[in-house]
């Protein structure tokens, strides 16, 4: 695109046309319309006269001027030299010099710095006017408020006025008020005694006067008298309501002969919780406090889950988490505010403390689901077909005999011949369809038969005819027994010569297996997976069981079933092997098993084809969950995702807390048991296979070779290639890698090459459990053991003056050598433990004496030797120290 027209130029800028235009004809570019081209040259001239216009045609290239301050101050410190008592203490003189540059900005900086001041300026212009409007605000309610006080005051004022010149009227009226009739009697009565009697005439004029002025009285005395009923009214009014606020305050407003103040005027009213100035105050007014301490002591009902930390309990009861602490430290525990209890010694800590304990179950979300999913609709269960797992002794034709019925060569794939995996396949038969689980009959794979036997409704018991009962097969029959499943034996390799039934029925009925001829309900079908012997009556046996049972289950609602298998597939990621029991699984359904979960992004069958939903009993291998999932465990479809990424938290949490609790129990009981002992050998080991039963088997075989000297440790087990961070753990830990059927990449090699690590390959378990061991027993070391090599029966003995007692014996059995050492046993009890002195046969000393020939032996400082006593002649040999 090296010329466009001004149009085009505009649309990729963004700016509009005239705009455009404007600026190439000030930039000197002749443009005439919008069609015309513009070249490179023009748009650099254009982009030239931009930068020029903005100021960017030209960086300052010129050094920024600094100021550069120096500062130098000095001071003294005082050193100490010497040790001990000669220490002595000397002042140096020290000097500080202190260096500071300031670059003076340049023009671009300047500007920013201007602008920015304009913005914090007009910003503080702003908020200057803001905070002058509010307080404008603030003075005019202030004034407001101000004049209503003003206005109340005021009327308080006159309402003062008005009751002093109502107690003015009232001291007027008392003044003028005359003596009472009985007063009058009294000085009347007084002067009668005392004087003569006067006469006193009164004018009709000082009748009528006297009259009027006792009218006027009677007149002001009812009206003081009506306002004093009304005062009266007023304050009994004021005092009922404010009776209950006024209660238990100051005796301010109560004392009598204090309603003045000290001007002689009345107090105005003071609020409740005032007191009256006038008065001391009363320091020793009692004040109730809010909390009132309780009498009885109070029981809680504390509810305890599965497992709960001490702090949580604490808060429970409602108490220190300290006191709990203490308590259980009584009870002989050392435990955190923050360490997990389980569940009876919570309860046990709740009783010692006087309170109830209510044990309750926690259902947590994953119970949840399951308890939903378990709701069944025994309407709409249709017939499905029958689960049957093959069991058996290894080598005794299990999966041959699948291979005739399915016809193909599953053992030309499995390592050494035997079957290492779990599988799991469906057949079409003529009468029905029947799933088959095969099982490895190794002894290291006792958790995939019990998986088999768990998600299982009928058991094949494969017995080779001329083997009979194997151990093997006896765990069979337990694991078949312990799911309540019935059996079917088959009795395999009829087609040897000599081959019987009969041995097989015999064996099994002291196992509780009894055959229906002999009067039990087994049924036992000879069959030979070489020539097809059986195979019908065999699948014959099978339907006919499968129609006793009658086996049904609901197809419309979401699957649940078990995982027969998983693994870590490099390219495909998590793997699973799934068994549908009841439901269906269709693709992108939301799956949770155990801790992890995922959509079935991809759903696959025993022939590796595709398919979009599996019904009942048909297994199908799914992928796309979030991690890989225990073999064993079950699973079932969630609606969302979020329910099933809840469960599956919690569920990891939940085996967290469980990890620590059996961690935390296991510190004091391993300490103790190992109290006073040697500390044992520790070997550990990494196992990395490619499923996860063989991660299951190989460490329950491997773990279990320790013994009183040696303890096997798997500090690390996982599904999938050995990588970098497996290899780092190994070198930390001084562990041996094991690889089963899996390789290390090429960051774990070099890891593993540079720091000489142990690396095992393995494909086939027996082979590895063997080398292991090897390997383990020659971390043991040696240990040293008496061997007896020759016995001797003491015929007679004699004197020597040199040797003391020589006794003429007679080899019985082996050889008595000179230089090893000898014990003399008498009555079978060893009475002496020493070396020979001398060993001659016919006066000539000799080195060595065979059996049955005659020797005499002298015992060096033994002389008690008797005839019938035997010598035994042994020596010590260093032999490799075993497992077993």
């Amino acid at each position: 695109m090296s010329e466009v027209t001004v149009k085009q130029l505009a649309e990729v800028l963004g700016i509009a046309l005239n705009q455009l235009i404007e600026q190439l004809g000030s930039a000197g570019i002749s443009i005439k319309s919008a069609d015309d081209t513009i070249s490179n040259e023009d748009k650099r001239q254009l982009l030239a006269y931009l930068r020029n216009s903005h100021g960017k045609d030209k960086k300052d290239q010129s050094p920024r001027k600094k100021v550069v301050l120096k500062r130098k101050s000095t001071g003294t410190l005082k050193i100490s030299s010497g040790t001990g008592v000669r220490s002595k203490t000397k002042m140096v003189n020290i000097e500080v010099r202190k260096k500071r540059t300031f670059n003076k900005p340049n023009k671009i900086e300047l500007d920013e710095i201007a602008k920015d001041r304009q913005e914090a300026q007009a910003a503080l212009n702003e908020r200057k006017i803001q905070l002058a409007q509010e307080e404008d605000i603030r003075l005019k309610a202030q004034q407001q408020k101000q004049a209503e006080q003003q206005a109340k005051l005021q009327a308080a004022n006159e309402q003062q006025e008005q009751l002093e010149k109502a107690q003015k009227e009232e001291q007027v009226t008392d003044t003028l008020k005359p003596d009472t009739p009985q007063e009058v009697t009294e000085n009347t009565t007084e002067e009668h005694v005392e004087k003569p009697v006067v006469e006193v005439k009164q004018t009709a004029k000082e009748k009528a006067d006297q009259a009027i002025e006792e009218q006027v009285q009677r007149q002001v005395m009812a009206a003081v008298e009506k306002r004093k009923q009304d005062k009266q009214k007023r304050e009994e009014q004021s005092q009922g309501t404010g009776a209950a606020q006024n209660k238990g305050k100051s005796k301010a407003n109560t004392v009598p002969g204090r309603t003045k103040n000290k001007y002689g005027r009345k107090q105005l009213h003071i609020k409740g919780g005032k007191r009256n100035y006038n008065l001391k105050p009363d320091f020793k007014k009692a004040e109730k406090h809010g909390f009132t301490k309780p009498v009885a002591d109070q029981v809680k009902t504390v509810a305890i889950t599965d497992s709960i930390t001490v702090a949580d309990l604490a808060k429970s009861l409602a108490i220190k988490s300290g006191d709990v602490i203490k308590e259980l430290m009584g009870m002989g525990m050392m435990v955190t505010i923050n360490q997990i209890l389980d569940q009876d010694t919570a309860v046990l800590v709740v009783e010692e403390l006087g309170h109830i304990a209510q044990v309750v179950e926690s259902k947590t979300i994953a119970e949840e689901l399951h308890s939903q999913s378990e709701e069944v609709d025994d309407e709409n269960a249709v017939p499905r077909p029958p689960v049957v797992t093959v069991m058996g002794h290894v080598d005794h034709g299990k999966t041959s005999l699948l291979d005739y019925i399915r016809k193909t060569k599953v053992t030309d794939k499995e390592a050494g011949g035997i079957t290492q995996h779990i599988g799991a396949y469906h057949v079409t038969t003529d009468k029905s369809i029947i799933t088959f689980i095969d099982t490895p009959g190794h002894a290291a794979f006792t958790a995939m038969r019990m998986r088999g036997a768990k998600a299982t409704d009928i058991v094949i018991l494969v017995v080779a005819a001329n083997d009979g009962v194997m151990p093997q097969t006896i765990e069979a029959v337990k694991h078949a027994k312990a799911a309540g499943v019935p059996i079917i034996v088959a009795v395999n390799k009829m087609d040897l010569e000599g081959a019987t039934i009969e041995k097989a029925k015999l064996d099994l009925s002291s196992h509780d297996v009894i055959a229906e001829s002999f009067g039990g309900d087994v049924q036992f079908i000879p069959v030979s997976a070489l020539t097809g012997l059986g195979i019908d009556e065999l699948l014959e046996a099978i339907s006919l069981q499968a129609e006793v049972m009658e086996l049904k289950a609901v197809v419309d609602k979401p699957a649940k079933g078990i995982v027969v298998e998983s693994s870590l597939d490099k390219g495909k990621g998590p793997v699973a092997t799934v068994l549908v029991k009841s439901g269906t699984l269709r693709k992108g359904d939301m799956v949770l098993s155990g801790e992890q979960f995922g959509r079935a992004r991809r759903m696959l069958n025993e022939l590796g084809e595709e398919i979009s939903e599996a019904g009942p009993s048909i297994p199908v291998v799914i992928q796309g969950l979030s991690g890989v999932p225990v073999a064993g465990e079950d699973f079932l479809v969630v609606k969302n995702e979020k329910r099933a990424k809840s469960a599956a938290t919690e569920r990891k949490a939940h085996e967290r807390d469980s990890r620590l609790k059996v961690q935390q129990a296991a510190k004091l009981e391993n300490l103790l048991s190992n109290m006073g002992k040697e500390e044992k050998l520790v070997v550990n080991l990494l196992i990395k296979a490619d499923v996860q039963g063989s991660v299951e088997a190989l460490k329950e075989s491997l773990t279990v070779l320790g013994n009183d000297d040696v303890e096997v440790r798997a500090i690390a087990t996982g599904v999938g290639g050995i990588t970098n961070a497996d290899a780092q753990l190994a070198l930390s830990a001084k562990a041996i890698i094991i690889g089963f059927n899996v390789r290390a990449d090429k960051a774990a090699r070099e890891v593993i090459k540079q720091n000489n690590l142990d690396l095992h390959y393995f494909s086939i378990i027996y082979e590895a459990i063997d080398n292991i061991k090897a390997a383990i027993t020659g971390f043991l070391g040696t240990e040293t053991k008496e061997v007896i090599i020759g016995t001797a029966e003491v015929k007679d003995v004699f004197r020597s003056s040199k040797f003391g007692s020589i006794a003429g014996c007679i080899v019985l059995e082996g050889t008595v050598k000179h230089d090893n050492p000898i014990r003399v046993i008498r009555d079978n009890v060893v009475i002496f433990e020493g070396e020979l002195e001398s060993l001659r046969r016919h006066k000539d000393d000799v080195k060595e004496v065979k059996s049955g020939t005659e020797c005499g032996i002298g015992v060096k400082g033994y002389n008690d030797i008797n005839p019938g006593d035997e010598i035994e002649c042994y020596e010590r040999v260093e032999v490799q120290k075993t497992l077993d």
